[in-house]
């Protein structure tokens, strides 16, 4: 540091104003396309966003709901509070979410667990004001009714009415019109309502509770402790039973879904076919190696298969997501990896044509513009699987690919209904993130966030100490499959060995490598002397299906492999200290770590595990059985991945870290754990945090849990050289 160089302690990392500057949420257009929307988080609170505004007409800014102003400051239910956990938005503050309305005049805004519908005027409407939650709110799609789930039943309304409940009150175990916990946990479904285009018609999930297993679940606060008898469905037990319906909006003419004879199924996707005259509905086999389409008449429930997918390989899942679309002309296009690569296809009158094709991915379906049969979609490189663009291509020439984003960054994006606008973000290591409107042809109309590097930015004071990363590729321990590794080192000195801070996570679904910013908290690891390193093992994302695959009923296996390759890699360096390489995984990460030091004890200084799985048996079925099969029938394969057993292996020095009401990562897969150490006279230390979950952080805490590690690494002695 020089005394121009502030030094970039963990304590601003994680303060307000964000290091990454503003990172606005949900940008989105108005139906007429008059108005660009946002949540932006404030300069001096981070974790708080209001809504914003951008009038493409006037080119004027404006806050159009301010949530300190008009929230209530009202606790959630314990059921929201788990919502936002399952969805990611547990830490964040304000406006969450919101919805247009269909005439483009008024928002609706969820707020401190009540309704509220904002004007473009300014002025604002309270549509509840309950003790109890508000949960899964939805405009329906003419605007005319508001519906969301109130205490385990659906209620509806018409905008600025009384809503009452249109499915009948069943007790506890019974909730109609939410999505189950694995659906919201592990499928990115958090929805079970869903209106027809005409809103004449919604079809609304039942979930029956009562087959799944009780986790008691103890959230230990600072000054006392809440028992929580959590349905957790735990790999190789019973799943909730799932049955869908069709409803008029006040409740009448109900009729059931034919789901077809097997109960045990997971209920994937619902979507309207655009004119409302179907119900399209995914259904996943337990194992998740076959999904059907289905098509539903919805005035009778009587369902047929419209096609069916199963698994690239024989010893493979199928990976849900949303990128596909119905079109107007009864067609549809789809993503699949059933050439071994996530690519598009189309199926129209009973004929599948695929649409892109090669050794790369498409990674997300942006949008359809059916007036020009032009599709958009981000997508790898076969050169470059570190970074994502984005393409167009007419359904009339798919072959002809068109990339409409420049080289050097990675890309995001987003589009409105039409697909005549796209929404695009994009960042690189040298650069966080930024977003503009674009039109068609990706040329930008309006920045959303600039977040230019400038005088007035937040990280400028630090420029002067950023590392550049650099990548590289070696070898797994196949000796064939190339990893890429990403690095950043402090400023090497001739003759000095420096320690690593190995990051990893290790687990499927995740791309640690990309050419993306990767915050503020890397650089302040790298300023105090280390070298930060990364490395994607196979069965991480966006590689192939030959690339996921080898951890097939074998967690735990290649992944712990090929991350020795990368410390082996390390070791190899001149300017490493060979006998100083600390490595650090949450969750998934988590468990590699223990797995890592039980699979080689002395290769690495330390470890850190945070929220370890440490017994898949603990985890749940959607997750867990999709690649490890069910324990009931592979049970020695749960025990060979299984981290308790092995664990009296350890012997270089560790570190245990968990949120004490973890509902995801449940404390007893680390309870068990301290109990196996402790049993085997293992030392080791730990720290434990009460009343949080699976995300430990905030602007004290976060601090708090970095600078535990390091104090850490320190009496360890993986320090950097004098």
């Amino acid at each position: 540091m020089t005394a121009e160089t502030p030094a970039l302690t963990f304590e601003r990392v994680f303060a307000s104003p964000s290091l990454d500057g503003s990172s606005p949420r949900q940008a989105k257009l108005s139906p007429d396309g008059r108005w660009l929307t946002l949540l932006r988080n404030r300069p001096d609170d981070r974790e708080r966003y209001d809504l914003w505004g951008y009038d493409r007409e006037s080119g004027e800014w404006r806050m159009l709901v301010d949530s300190e102003k008009l929230g209530s400051g009202r606790e959630l239910s314990e059921d929201e509070k788990m919502q936002r956990e399952r969805a990611r938005v547990g830490s964040l503050k304000g406006i969450i979410t919101y919805q247009w309305a269909s005439d483009g005049k008024s928002v609706l805004v969820p707020l401190d667990g009540d309704l509220y519908l904002a004007r473009l005027d300014g002025s604002v409407t309270r549509l509840t004001d309950t003790e109890e939650s508000e949960l899964n709110p939805k405009l329906s799609e003419t605007g005319k009714f508001v519906s969301f789930v109130r205490e385990r039943q659906l209620w509806v309304g018409e905008v600025g009415g009384e809503a009452a409940p249109i499915t009948p009150k069943e007790g506890e175990l019974i909730r109609w019109g939410e999505a189950e916990f694995v659906a919201q946990e592990e499928m990115a479904r958090l929805t079970g309502l869903w209106w027809s285009p005409d809103d004449r018609r919604i079809a609304v999930q039942r979930t029956d509770e009562s087959p799944v297993g009780v986790v008691t679940r103890a959230a230990i606060g600072a000054t006392g402790t809440k028992v929580f008898d959590q349905r957790y469905p735990a790999a190789g037990t019973d799943n909730a039973v799932i049955e869908l319906f069709v409803t008029d909006p006040d409740g009448g003419n109900r009729i059931k879904v034919d789901l077809g004879p097997d109960s045990d199924i997971y209920l994937a996707r619902v979507d309207w076919a655009p004119d409302g005259s179907a119900l399209y509905v995914q259904r996943q086999n337990r194992a998740q190696t076959v999904l059907d389409m289905l098509k539903v008449d919805p005035a009778t429930g009587a369902s047929e298969v419209l096609f069916t997918e199963k698994a690239a390989r024989e010893n493979y899942w199928i990976n849900l997501g949303d990128d596909y679309r119905f079109l107007k002309d009864g067609s549809l296009i789809w993503w699949s990896e059933r050439d071994g690569f996530g690519h598009l296809y189309r199926l129209a009158r009973g004929k599948w044509t695929q649409l892109t094709r090669g050794k790369w991915m498409v990674t997300r379906l942006v949008g359809i513009d059916e007036d020009a049969g032009r599709v958009f979609f981000t997508g790898t490189s076969a050169d470059n699987p570190l970074d994502q663009h984005v393409y167009a291509f007419n359904l009339g020439n798919p072959r002809k690919v068109d990339r409409l984003t420049e080289p050097g960054f990675t890309y995001g994006a987003g589009m409105d209904k039409a697909g005549k606008a796209l929404l695009v973000s994009r960042s690189s290591h040298d650069q966080p993130p930024q977003s503009w409107l674009a039109d068609a042809k990706g040329k930008r109309l309006a920045w959303i966030e600039e977040n230019a590097l400038g005088a007035d930015h937040p990280y400028t004071p630090y420029l002067a100490s950023h590392r550049a990363a650099q990548f590289g590729t070696i070898l797994a321990a196949d000796g064939v499959t190339e990893l890429h590794w990403k690095m950043v080192t402090p400023s090497i000195e001739p003759g000095k060995k420096y320690p690593v801070f190995f990051n990893h996570y290790g687990g499927p679904g995740a791309q640690m490598v990309t050419g993306g910013w990767d915050g503020a908290l890397q650089q302040a690891v790298v300023d105090r002397g280390y070298i930060w390193f990364e490395i994607d093992n196979r069965g991480s994302a966006n590689r192939g299906v030959d690339f996921e695959q080898p951890i097939w009923r074998a967690m735990g296996g290649a992944e712990v492999a090929d991350q020795r390759e990368g410390a082996q890699y390390l070791k190899s360096l001149d300017f490493v200290d060979p006998a100083k390489i600390a490595i650090y995984g949450w969750s998934y990460g988590g468990y590699m770590t223990l797995k890592q030091l039980e699979a080689d004890p002395g290769l690495y200084a330390a470890g850190i595990a945070g929220a370890p799985v440490t017994r898949w048996e603990h985890y749940d079925t959607h997750y867990t059985e999709r690649y490890m099969g069910d324990p009931r029938e592979v049970g020695e394969a749960y025990a060979k991945s299984g981290a308790i057993e092995d664990a009296v292996k350890i012997t270089d020095p560790l570190l245990l870290i968990h949120g004490m009401a973890d509902d995801n990562v449940v404390f007893e897969n680390s309870s068990e754990l301290i109990a196996k150490l402790q049993g085997g006279n293992v030392p080791f230390e730990m720290m434990l945090y009460p009343g949080f979950t699976h995300r430990v952080g905030g602007e004290k805490v976060s601090p708090h849990l970095w600078n535990t590690i390091f104090t850490f690494l320190e009496r360890r002695g993986v320090t950097p050289p004098e």
